[in-house]
């Protein structure tokens, strides 16, 4: 965690060094102490940015350059290895001060579990927030097998802590038939299968709203993002993806802060994830932060 000067291994194409005067602040959490399945997004941080020296710092959907926004990138959190608590403590503090300071925290994950403390954090300054949360897996378990701190229980943590029908779920094809029943129930909104479409519809509700977006990679169709923890058949494109970024940058939703999380660089052999995740990162930034 550092605050008053540039991280010093590979920053993120563009990168300012100076804290004081950056808007935005890119922060790893290399955490994949809980993964259920393969583990490896501890290093998918580092990699995302090796990987964005090969971007171009124009977006063509935007007509916006990375020049024309400031952002520091503070490198990984020194997080303890193996000790979920105190890693989700630490980052819950960090994103506070991040907050405090005014800043516009964006998160580069590490397993999904990494998005709970930071909601926690936003919250705290924004009462009236809403999520939107991009992912193949429902991730609305209580525990699992037995565990609360797990990748799969960070949304339905948000949904308790924020109220379920202030969660917007895209993209999801997998989950146990208990949490489709849950978000049902609890007035949730699921959009199985699809992301663009759905989300265009939802986005006027959220016109004005503080709004935190969590992106986990495997909403992507493996064939697209095969470097992750928990591949799942049956995706979005990376074209659909990129759309909703825009959809989002296009509307009136007030994006406070976001994430990218669970690119898992050892399953990645051609780095085609990587690459990925790294113009997602350039499209979010461009299109959310004013």
């Amino acid at each position: 965690m550092r605050f008053d000067e540039a991280y010093s291994g590979h920053v993120f194409i563009g990168a300012s060094p100076d804290y004081e005067k950056s808007r935005v602040v890119l922060y790893g959490m290399p955490m994949d102490w809980t993964v259920s399945y393969r583990p490896g997004s501890r290093f998918g941080p580092g990699r995302i940015r090796e990987v964005s020296i090969g971007l171009e710092e124009y977006s063509p959907y935007l007509d916006r350059e990375l020049a024309e926004i400031s952002y520091f990138d503070a490198g990984d959190m020194p997080l303890p290895f193996g000790n979920p608590q105190k890693s989700l403590d630490m980052i819950e503090d960090y994103v506070g001060t991040l907050l405090d300071d005014g800043k516009f925290p964006f998160g580069l994950g590490g397993e999904h579990l990494v998005t709970w403390p930071v909601i926690r954090a936003v919250y705290k300054k924004y009462p009236d927030l809403a999520a939107i949360h991009f992912d193949a897996h429902t991730d609305l378990r209580t525990d699992y097998e037995g565990e609360p701190l797990s990748h799969a229980t960070p949304i339905r943590k948000t949904a308790e802590l924020i109220g379920p029908r202030n969660v917007y779920s895209f993209g999801i094809r997998s989950g146990l038939k208990e949490e489709f029943e849950w978000a049902e129930k609890n007035g949730m909104q699921i959009a199985k299968f699809e992301v663009l479409e759905p989300l265009k519809k939802v986005l006027p509700s959220l016109s004005g709203r503080h709004v935190y977006v969590t992106v986990d990679i495997d909403v992507l169709d493996p064939a697209f993002a095969p470097g992750t923890g928990t591949v799942d058949a049956g995706g979005i494109t990376s074209k659909e993806l990129l759309a909703s970024i825009h959809a989002i940058a296009r509307s009136n939703v007030n994006v406070i802060g976001c994430d990218l999380v669970e690119v898992a660089p050892v399953y990645d052999h051609s780095e085609q994830t990587a690459n990925t995740a790294s113009k997602l990162v350039r499209e979010m930034m461009l299109g959310w932060v004013k």
